[in-house]
């Protein structure tokens, strides 16, 4: 599978602030690419110098397999973007403003408005066409600002926090849009602080902190690059201190937390609830409900970078 996009050494500093630390990151072609990073990692810094649109100390980015510049007019009538702020013109209605956007990049009439038509579909905006976007409530102004991003059929496209601050169909509606999208050929690139969408619809993730790459792989991959292989919640039970000490002897457990009755243990592998409810049961030790989790991408991030991504 052939590379979309390269980056190798992108270094970026804002006065003394190193914003991007010699960067080294590739996007296959076909990918729903996962960027994920707490604010101020960089995720944002290095989309902006792929678009050319800032300027960088040193390092190399190719596009399509071509150096990316300011006057590579080539390679960006390709590339869609979908920024997290809405930018679309209040005056204008939802047709024309996605009329305007696509104007850019298809001279055509008549094609152009086969694709206008195309992401009004897409997107669910065909009942709002001729509203104002002060007319749309927050999730279909969302998608208005996708259909304007995407209404040139890109073979790239660049997706910032798309379903921040929209209700639960809208968001269904986008996300589902996105792997549409992809079917259909376009290469994705997506950020998002819901590592849940991340996890749904991403192929591979990677993670930035400090203007580093600090992880890079698919769900699975990164899950096990990290101890936590089970997370054990135990509700409702009472504990004294040496109840507490056999359990933290266990040889798979590595975090013990009680607190309010409430016993919560990080493992490193599978396994471990049926002896830990044994070890309990023979003590008489009551408890009531038992929960047991997979690790999930919140576990990586915060065990691969010690901070919270929505921080």
């Amino acid at each position: 599978m052939s590379e979309i996009i390269k980056i190798s050494n992108l270094v970026k500093r804002y006065g003394d602030l190193v914003a991007l630390d010699h960067l080294n990151l590739s996007v296959r072609e076909g990918e729903i690419f996962g960027l994920l990073g707490p604010n101020g990692s960089g995720k944002t810094t290095a989309i902006n110098c792929v678009l050319s649109l800032l300027k960088y100390d040193r390092g190399d980015i190719s596009v399509f397999g071509k150096p990316m510049t300011p006057s590579s007019y080539d390679s960006k009538r390709e590339i869609g973007v979908v920024f997290q702020n809405v930018a679309v013109f209040s005056q204008m209605s939802v047709y024309e403003n996605i009329d305007y956007f696509c104007s850019l990049y298809v001279q055509d009439r008549a094609l152009r408005k086969q694709y206008v038509d195309e992401a009004i579909e897409f997107t669910g905006l065909f009942d709002c066409r001729k509203k104002r976007p002060p007319q749309l409530s927050g999730g279909l102004l969302r998608r208005l600002n996708i259909a304007c991003g995407i209404a040139h059929h890109p073979k790239l496209i660049f997706m910032d926090e798309p379903t921040v601050a929209v209700d639960p169909q809208s968001r269904f509606h986008i996300l589902d849009g996105i792997r549409q999208m992809n079917r259909r050929g376009s290469t994705i690139v997506y950020t998002s602080h819901y590592m849940e969408e991340v996890e749904q619809i991403c192929s591979r993730i990677a993670i930035l902190d400090r203007g580093k790459c600090i992880a890079l792989g698919t769900a699975d991959e990164l899950k096990g690059m990290i101890r936590t292989g089970e997370t054990i919640t135990i509700e409702g039970i009472v504990l004294d201190e040496e109840a507490l000490s056999r359990i933290r002897s266990f040889e798979n457990v590595f975090s013990v937390d009680y607190r309010d009755q409430v016993l919560t243990l990080k493992c490193s592998t599978g396994g471990n609830l049926t002896a830990i409810l044994h070890t309990l049961e023979s003590d008489g030790i009551t408890f009531g409900r038992v929960f047991s989790e997979k690790p999930t991408l919140n576990d990586v991030f915060l065990e691969i970078t010690g901070k919270n991504l929505r921080d």
